[in-house]
């Protein structure tokens, strides 16, 4: 694995390769990677002949009172694991590289990135679809994978790649999820045992909501009503949104119907950790 720190580097070596015909996905991370990053990374190298992870804490999609300084780091950690994956690049730029002095530039997606995540974090999606934005330009992928746990992000961005002429083929990975059922997140470290086991409250409403919705329950608003009774159970737990939209606008819906798949969605605040979650439906 070659390590790439430079965005002239970074340009040269998949010029390079693109002359060479060669397929590259592109992984983008933030680090500290685990399970679910690598399911990633698994399945960029089954479909490209060029793997580029790259590791990039973002400071533009952190608010000023969120945990950009202490978000969790381990770059040798993080070598180790990508090496043993036999991925091709690892594309580790400073944030003085990415964003220079006299940086102006941003993308933002409209209307879909308002709400939910775009509600609590403002600012956050623009950031990402920024980053996202140079990763491509940089990287030149033909495909790019993302995780489903972050639906809205990928529903972002799948908005920009379209909008903005992209020739990349966006995939989305499922939720890889620990023993219990937790969802693999870079943010678990901050959990005391504790409130790991309390976190726990955010799947079980997921799959109470998944069980209803299979009963044929029709309403969004039964389902999410239902689920604030679970969340009641555990008082220390405080939600940001619950909500069901349809997977591919990722819009808001008032009827689940047949023939369409929909996200069931959670935000949640488990001590001062912050936590989302999904479950995705497809209903027949």
């Amino acid at each position: 694995m070659k390590t790439i720190s430079t965005v002239k580097e970074m340009h040269s070596v998949s010029h390079s390769l693109k002359r060479m015909g060669k397929k590259i996905g592109l992984v983008p991370t933030m680090g500290y990677l685990h399970e679910g990053h690598l399911s990633l990374i698994k399945k960029s190298l089954e479909l490209c002949d060029v793997t580029v992870a790259s590791i990039f804490v973002n400071p533009s999609q952190f608010g000023p009172s969120e945990d950009y300084e202490k978000y969790p780091r381990d770059i040798e950690r993080d070598n180790k694991l990508l090496k043993e994956q036999n991925v091709d690049y690892l594309f580790t730029p400073s944030a003085d590289e990415i964003y220079p002095s006299g940086y102006q530039t941003y993308v933002e997606v409209n209307e879909i990135s308002k709400k939910f995540e775009g509600e609590f974090r403002p600012n956050h999606f623009k950031g990402v679809t920024t980053i996202v934005s140079i990763l491509f330009n940089c990287i030149q992928p033909d495909y790019a994978f993302f995780g489903q746990k972050d639906a809205q992000q990928a529903a972002v961005i799948k908005q920009m790649v379209n909008d903005l002429k992209y020739d990349i083929d966006i995939r989305v990975c499922p939720i890889i999820r620990e023993y219990d059922g937790l969802a693999m997140s870079s943010r678990n470290v901050y959990l005391s045992p504790e409130e790991r086991t309390k976190a726990l409250f955010i799947h079980k409403a997921l799959l109470y909501a998944r069980k209803l919705i299979e009963g044929k329950e029709t309403s969004p608003q039964t389902v999410v009503d239902n689920m604030r009774v679970i969340f009641n159970e555990e008082k220390s737990i405080k939600l940001d949104y619950i909500g069901i939209v349809n997977a591919y606008g990722f819009r808001e819906v008032d009827l689940l119907e047949d023939g369409n798949e929909y996200y069931i969605l959670v935000a949640a605040r488990v001590g001062n950790t912050r936590l989302i979650d999904n479950e995705l439906m497809r209903l027949q």
